[in-house]
């Protein structure tokens, strides 16, 4: 029995939208693989940063401490300079 030129088309339009369905599932699948890569490769940026940004935040504080004892050491130089001056100040008040 022969196919009618109806059956025909239909047939042609079923096998063109199961083309278009295999490549459109391939191209989503590919999309899906190029996503999932990307996001992978975002995560062991995040994780990079993240190692990093401890390792800067330790230098950070270890630095701010420095400088706090710096500060402190300036500080009582300073007092004991002071007191020699007020010491020199008062030697000379005296003599007069």
């Amino acid at each position: 029995m022969a196919n009618s030129p109806s059956q025909i088309d239909t047939q042609i339009v079923d096998v063109q939208s199961s083309e278009v369905e295999s490549q459109l599932s391939s191209l989503v699948y590919d999309m899906s693989q190029q996503v999932h890569m990307v996001m992978q490769n975002m995560l062991k940026m995040i994780a990079e940063i993240d190692q990093n940004s401890s390792g800067i935040m330790e230098e950070v504080e270890k630095c701010k401490n420095l400088a706090f004892e710096r500060k402190k050491s300036l500080e009582e130089e300073k007092e004991r300079f002071q007191k020699a001056a007020f010491a020199v100040l008062d030697m000379l008040n005296d003599r007069d």
